[in-house]
């Protein structure tokens, strides 16, 4: 059936442009603005407050300061011109030829005498507005108004002022009928008086010379206020290169969800692809930050093309994350993978906070945890659920899209999110665990090795030298991975530490070829301190038997069942989402004892190498974890794009001697509500203090003398039934504690937190107070 015949169909259709594609959430995600901010700062969609505006008004002082001087300048020059300062003439007469003025006066004589006193007057008129504007706040007022502005508008604010010092200048030029300020006559009358003659100013070139001279003098000052020559240069290079880019390419779409980079690189087939998928919602925003990670790295490689091809073939699909997943189960917090910043609650507005902060979301973000984040809370204070969980989903989310790594550690039950969110879960003392957790992390230096197990073993302990347990372990393990190619498992390690002839004499045996002489002379060193008072053997066994026990049988590479060994060596080389499950109850010791193992050998692979990636520890409970060697590896990982979370219920989980290191050794600082004042203490000194203005009023009763003066004081005091008194203010500036111990256990209420940030490029923000549930 043929359609019905519409008028003028048989002529061409007028030019229409193409239709826009449709948004979507994604498109309008990606197109958001995300000013640059301070640390800390949710960037997305971030508006500066109001109170900003506010702040930055001109103080009355500094508005007094300006026309208080303007006031007597006009006084004084009104009194010049009038004649009426004493001795007004004097310089002038001294100055100048006696023939040019009347005997006795100060009338002139001659046409030398009149223009004298027409440059006595300019002369006059320049040293009023120069005293005015040193001793007035004319800079500061000048500041506020024009230069702290953004162009253009400081430039024509600057011209603004140039066209009305013009007017007062050559009223004449603009029809204005008042009296011109001693600018031009002055100037002209000194060259009169320096020639002699009036003949000077018959040339029309050398009088128009003058006054371009007199503008120029005029506007220079203008100039320099509204930095005229900056912007005109500045505009000048912009629209070259807008000349430029005309003529080489055609305007390219600046929104993100066009993907503009791609189209300035050329790779036009590709953005029309993302954009596409972009505006057809089959992209979220982990595909975003995935595929704008991988561009990142292939313009960085010259491998463009490939890049294009992947696209083309794959789609939003591309480069998908090994496990699959392209988002996960379910989110508890507001992400922003552009920025790599999850939003954890609300700056709250106070006098402490500053104006770009009041109000605004507090967010984490790689930038700030890779100097590593402290937090201490009671438990009820809301760790887990306000910081550790969005924490670690804001992790998952940016390994998905290639980012990060991520390793949860946490007791078993911890609301952290469901297996599928995670791409290996290990469940320690779980059977059904499908991974095994491996404690040597895959090392293959017994040095190494003896390292990470010492740490775990006895880095709590005082009564053991870190030094001598790691020799005694090194002795062990390297004869052993010598004899068998293997290190061995922790019981067999503990048979060794306890001298068990059953395991040193087949030990022994193993090594005997001529090329394990080193092996054998580590061995028997190591047998020579058996029973000794310093063998720190029997301590490290007895550490070790709290692994040894049947609720972790085929654990810690025991080799049996089916369960994997994973080591945690792998996030170091891939993104991944780990999630470790220590025992809720019943194993406190043996749960610290691995989680000082997880954080040394966290500390020691992240530490090693280059890594294009971001890793990440978080310890849900980091009792018992902190050692001396521990600090020293934290304070390493800010420059190894790594970083851990501490979380602690009291800082006295923490050797005393190590509160000073820890605090130090951390870039962000977290304390909950609820926290101690002994917590607090530490908090506070970490944050140490700032200079302060403070007011102090005091009210002084009046006495009068005079006898009417005293009657009508009785008057009112009858009336009031007050006393007449009056106030003294005095303003100080003094050095007072950010935050008080005081302040931290009572002033922070109920689901909220003070919170400090360091990025790892320096940037510092001040401990404020965040509304966590906001």
């Amino acid at each position: 059936m043929r359609a019905p015949h519409v008028p003028g169909a048989d002529s061409p259709p007028p030019y229409a442009p193409p239709a826009a594609p449709p948004r979507s959430p994604v498109a309008d995600w990606l197109d958001e603005p995300r000013p640059a901010v301070g640390p800390g700062v949710w960037r997305y969609g971030y508006r500066r407050p109001k109170a900003t505006s506010q702040e930055q008004r001109l103080a009355p002082v500094t508005i007094v300061g300006f026309f208080v001087p303007l006031a007597a300048g006009l006084f004084l020059w009104s009194l010049w011109r009038h004649g009426s300062i004493p001795y007004q003439w004097a310089v002038l007469k001294l100055l100048t030829p006696d023939d040019w003025w009347w005997a006795g006066t100060t009338s002139p004589k001659s046409y030398q005498g009149v223009e004298a006193v027409t440059v006595a007057d300019g002369v006059a008129f320049a040293l009023i507005v120069f005293a005015m504007a040193r001793l007035g706040s004319w800079s500061d007022v000048i500041r506020h108004v024009v230069t702290r502005r953004p162009q253009p508008a400081r430039a024509l604010i600057a011209a603004l002022g140039a066209l009305i010092a013009l007017a007062f200048v050559f009223p004449g030029a603009f029809g204005l009928g008042w009296d011109p300020l001693p600018v031009q006559d002055p100037l002209f009358s000194l060259i009169v008086l320096i020639t002699g003659d009036y003949k000077v100013f018959a040339s029309v070139l050398f009088t128009d010379a003058l006054y371009a001279l007199i503008t120029l003098l005029v506007l220079w000052p203008f100039a320099r206020i509204g930095g005229w020559w900056t912007f005109a240069r500045r505009v000048i290079a912009a629209r070259a290169r807008a000349k430029d880019a005309q003529v080489a390419e055609p305007r390219v779409d600046r929104r993100p969800s066009h993907w503009p980079e791609l189209r300035e690189a050329g790779q036009h087939q590709a953005a029309d692809v993302l954009t596409a998928e972009v505006h057809a919602g089959r992209m979220n925003d982990v595909d975003c930050a995935r595929i704008g990670q991988m561009w990142t790295a292939a313009r960085a490689r010259a491998r463009l093309s490939s890049f294009t091809e992947t696209v083309l073939r794959d789609g939003a699909a591309a480069w998908t994350h090994p496990s699959g997943a392209r988002d996960l189960p379910g989110r508890s917090a507001r992400h922003d993978l552009l920025t790599g910043q999850v939003r954890i609650g609300q700056w709250a507005a106070g006098e402490r906070a500053p104006s770009a902060y009041g109000g605004a979301g507090a967010a984490l973000g790689p930038d700030t945890l890779g100097t590593s984040l402290l937090a201490v809370g009671p438990s009820g204070s809301g760790k887990t659920r306000h910081l550790t969980r969005p924490v670690v989903e804001s992790l998952g989310l940016q390994a998905l899209a290639g980012q990060c790594s991520v390793v949860a550690v946490c007791a078993a039950g911890t609301p952290l999110g469901p297996d599928s969110a995670y791409d290996v879960v290990v469940r320690i003392g779980d059977p059904a665990s499908v991974y095994d957790l491996d404690p040597y992390a895959d090392s293959d230096d017994p040095d190494e090795a003896a390292a990470f197990l010492a740490e775990g073993l006895a880095g709590d302990l005082d009564v053991v030298s870190g030094q001598r347990s790691v020799t005694a372990l090194a002795q062990l393990l390297g004869p052993y991975r010598a004899a068998y190619g293997r290190f061995p498992t922790l019981p067999q390690l503990r048979e060794l530490l306890e001298g068990d002839p059953s395991a040193l004499t087949p030990l022994r045996a193993a090594l005997a070829g001529d090329e394990h002489a080193t092996m054998r002379r580590e061995l028997d060193a190591r047998a020579r301190q058996f029973g000794s008072a310093g063998d720190p053997g029997p301590v490290l066994a007895d550490r070790l038997a709290l692994l040894d026990r049947p609720a972790f049988a085929g654990f810690f590479g025991a080799d049996q069942g089916e369960a994997r060994p994973f080591s945690l060596r792998a996030v170091a080389h891939h993104p991944l989402r780990v999630r470790i499950d220590l025992p809720d109850r019943g194993y406190d010791e043996a749960c610290r004892l691995i989680t000082r193992l997880l954080l040394a050998q966290f500390g020691a692979v992240a530490s090693a190498g280059e890594r294009p990636h971001f890793a990440c520890l978080v310890l849900d409970d980091a009792t018992g974890a902190v050692t001396a060697e521990s600090v020293r590896r934290i304070q390493r990982l800010r420059s190894r794009n790594a970083g851990v979370v501490l979380a602690l219920r009291t800082v006295g989980d923490v050797p005393e001697a190590l509160h000073g290191p820890l605090y130090a050794a951390v870039g962000c600082r977290m304390a909950f509500s609820g926290v101690t004042t002994w917590d607090g203490s530490r908090f506070a000194e970490a944050w140490g203090t700032q200079w302060v203005e403070t007011r102090d009023v005091a009210q002084h009763t009046v006495f009068a003398d005079q006898p009417m003066t005293r009657a009508i004081h009785a008057l009112r005091k009858l009336v009031t039934g007050k006393a007449v008194t009056t106030e003294a203010v005095t303003v100080r500036q003094v050095e007072r504690e950010r935050w008080s111990a005081s302040e931290l256990a009572h002033g922070v209420p109920p689901g909220h937190a003070v919170l400090s940030l360091t990025t790892v490029r320096g940037e510092h923000a001040p401990p404020l107070l965040v509304d966590l549930r906001g």
